[in-house]
């Protein structure tokens, strides 16, 4: 077969290619905004970076272009280790001993398990971006490990710990079924990709 009638080179040279729309993923379209990025954080200390990343988008489009967060759509997926971050802090003040043993993770100003979600109101607050706009992508994968981790440390129901987690999320949270399936969605929806750590 010739490589101009390879599939997949046809597929990535706009031949009509057009990928499927599923409802779970419509609230991607519903964010304002004439710029779209998606800022992905795997690990503690992605989850940390992104809110920097995150606030430079606002400022940089503010100082540079004379835009307004209006104008702007962002999500913040949270997957693997990073996903706790999305988790209120009554989730952390309950969990955050099984959560920080299981991510590696200590509260950096006590150096012990976290009792809060640090990053929800530290340094460049989770609730600022929130007030701005941003929505968080939750890896659904990610939560139902932690939950089974969480129950086998402490005997309880594992769907129960899932529930309850996916209850008590941050402000514009979507749980999504994986968080590398919501990095597809958004880029399908035309956000640009931003790998942090």
């Amino acid at each position: 077969m010739g490589l101009a009638s390879s599939p997949a080179r046809a597929a990535t040279q706009g031949d009509g290619f057009r990928a499927a729309r599923h409802p779970q993923d419509d609230w991607l379209d519903a964010l304002p905004g004439r710029h779209r990025i998606v800022l992905d954080a795997i690990t503690a200390p992605g989850a940390d970076d992104v809110r920097q990343f995150a606030s430079n988008f606002f400022v940089a489009n503010r100082t540079g272009y004379g835009l307004a967060p209006a104008d702007l759509a962002v999500v913040i997926v949270l997957r693997h280790w990073a996903t706790p971050f999305a988790f209120n802090d009554a989730m952390w003040a309950k969990y955050g001993a099984a959560i920080g043993k299981t991510i590696g993770f200590t509260d950096p100003a006590t150096h012990a398990a976290p009792k809060s979600n640090v990053y929800l109101r530290e340094g460049v607050a989770l609730t600022d971006l929130i007030a701005q706009g941003v929505h968080f992508a939750v890896c659904g994968m990610a939560t139902r490990f932690l939950a089974g981790t969480i129950a086998d440390g402490t005997g309880g129901n594992a769907n129960t710990i899932y529930d309850e987690l996916t209850a008590n999320l941050i402000a514009n949270s979507h749980v999504i079924a994986a968080g590398i399936v919501a990095v597809n969605r958004a880029q399908e929806r035309g956000y640009t990709y931003t790998y942090v750590g």
